[in-house]
């Protein structure tokens, strides 16, 4: 489209708007009628470590926000000449999991309990027993059972609990709603009622009235919707929230709020069974939809679902790029005292081209990218380490090769427990995130880690921000009738798959020796965690 007829549509309200809440940066993003982006807007804040607990406060939320909007809105105005005042459709969607709650009055009851926290242990285990279906640490479910556990004080006053996605258009719309794929990380899905498990509601509120509490769980919980449904519209008093100059006009309808997993579906097209995709950023998760339910339990994976409802099977993974971040930024520190003065992003360009000349199996060397606990390594608490033996090769291209295999290393334990015991079949890995945007080596080292082929579109960098503006655009579809799955495959991708990296035989075992290094190694993590 010439910019004349882009500044016609924005303008019009030709657009969907896309918001996703990641862990490091908040992103927006405005797509026109054919779907491609057609401005930006970021802003980057960062969790806090508070009396024992992971968190962002709500104040820092719409900061965060408001700032990324008013950069869109900038965006939009240097690039077409005109002020974004009405959009068609408007999706948000954040980080999954967590506990936010709040009473009757709409109060928060206690600081948001991100994902990051590993701090229901017994919970996640008595509730997996319980349901017998694997509750991971940092579902909002496990988060509110074990403040029943600890026997907090907010419990009786508790009215709503939702996700950060949740909140944010609740708070936008007024509707208590949230897409599926997110809820799925709050509590279990059943995918053929498309809803909360019936069975498992009726165990927990077993469980509530063992301790006193007069409400049931489904008057606790955000409704869920699926993709395409009714969510709402931006109300007055949420477009003057989002956007304080009052430019932003009200009343266009909202999509259901989702999880950053369910973006990354979408983004990367990654619905159809025997599809899925990888995320790796500040934490790292693969999404694989499933042909047919898993034999076994396991603590490993997790059951989720699509923003349909079908069944995924999730690996998710608390750390990946951080410690990398935390390395590359040492590395700018030493130029910078040199006087050198080089771009960050083309350092980490050089930095991660060069560990495509690391040896296969990192030449001895080993690391591990614990920020924090690593529930599928069975780490409450984590501690980053970079390990050698005198006669290892240490040298900077093992050096970063080492580094960004640990990233997925812990993702590796969980997706061979898939393709071994349950014997998923896979034919293409789409991967997204920052991970993956230089070129060639995300890719190359994640299909060493999966022996799966990889690929990343060119719109892998747009992320979940892109995800959700396509569920916004969604709602918007000339044919009331189409799937999300058909929307996404005759409408957005027309088949293109991107470019395309096959697993190198040589690569793929240098990693597998290299995580028979790394899972002896556990019990150097297990020692520094005790010892620091």
């Amino acid at each position: 489209m010439e910019q004349k007829q882009i500044a016609l549509a924005i303008e019009q309200g030709k657009t969907a708007l896309g918001i996703e809440l990641g862990s490091t940066r908040i992103k927006a993003v405005l797509i026109g009628e054919n779907s491609v982006p057609l401005a930006s807007g970021g802003y980057e804040w960062e969790n806090r470590w508070e009396n024992g607990i992971w968190t962002y406060s709500l104040e820092d939320v719409w900061t965060g926000l408001q700032s990324c909007y008013r950069e869109l809105a900038q965006n939009v105005k240097e690039k077409y000449e005109v002020e974004l005042k009405k959009i068609g459709a408007i999706g948000f969607s954040a980080m999954m999991h967590g506990y936010l709650a709040f009473d009757e009055d709409g109060e928060l009851l206690v600081p948001f309990r991100t994902w990051r926290n590993t701090i229901t242990g017994p919970a996640a285990e008595q509730l997996s027993q319980l349901f017998n279906f694997n509750i991971p640490q940092r579902w909002s479910i496990a988060h509110l059972y074990q403040a029943m556990l600890n026997g907090e004080e907010h419990l009786p006053q508790l009215s709503f609990m939702t996700t950060l996605s949740g909140y944010v258009h609740w708070m936008l719309s007024g509707q208590k709603v949230l897409g599926v794929g997110d809820a799925s990380g709050m509590f279990p899905i059943d995918s053929n009622t498309v809803d909360y498990d019936s069975r498992m509601v009726e165990l927990f509120d077993d469980k509530l009235k063992e301790y006193g509490l007069s409400y049931s769980l489904l008057d606790v919980l955000p409704k869920v919707l699926r993709a395409g449904e009714d969510a709402g519209v931006l109300t007055p008093e949420g477009a003057l929230l989002l956007d304080p100059t009052g430019t932003l006009e009200s009343g266009c309808p909202m999509c259901p709020p989702e999880g950053d997993a369910g973006t990354g579906m979408a983004a990367t097209n990654s619905v159809a069974p025997r599809s899925g995709n990888v995320s790796a950023g500040t934490s790292v998760f693969a999404m694989v939809v499933l042909e047919k339910a898993l034999e076994h339990m396991y603590p490993e994976i997790d059951m989720v679902t699509t923003p349909t409802g079908a069944p995924v099977a999730m690996v998710h993974c608390n750390n990946c790029t951080s410690d990398i971040n935390t390395w590359v930024s040492l590395f700018d520190e030493v130029l910078s005292n040199m006087g050198f003065e080089v771009k960050k992003h083309d350092l980490y360009e050089m930095l991660f081209c060069k560990a495509l000349e690391g040896a296969p199996d990192c030449g001895g060397l080993l690391s591990y990218n614990y920020d924090s606990g690593e529930p599928i390594t069975g780490f409450e608490e984590g501690r980053p380490l970079f390990v050698r033996t005198p006669d290892s090769q240490c040298n900077l291209a093992n050096f970063m090769r080492t580094h960004l295999y640990s990233a997925v290393a812990t993702l590796k334990i969980g997706m061979d427990i898939l393709f071994q015991k349950e014997h998923v079949e896979l034919d293409l890995l789409m991967g997204h995130g920052g991970y993956f945007k230089t070129r060639k080596m995300g890719q190359a080292f994640m299909a060493a880690a999966v022996n799966v082929p990889v690929a990343v579109m060119e719109t892998a960098g747009e992320g979940g921000a892109w995800g959700i503006a396509l569920l916004a655009a969604y709602l918007l579809r000339e044919k009331p009738e189409q799937t999300f799955e058909e929307y996404l495959n005759q409408q957005v991708f027309h088949g293109d798959t991107g470019i395309v990296e096959q697993p190198d035989p040589i690569n793929v075992k240098g990693f597998n020796d290299f995580i028979v290094r790394y899972q002896k190694g556990l019990a150097i993590q297990k020692a520094a965690v005790e010892s620091l």
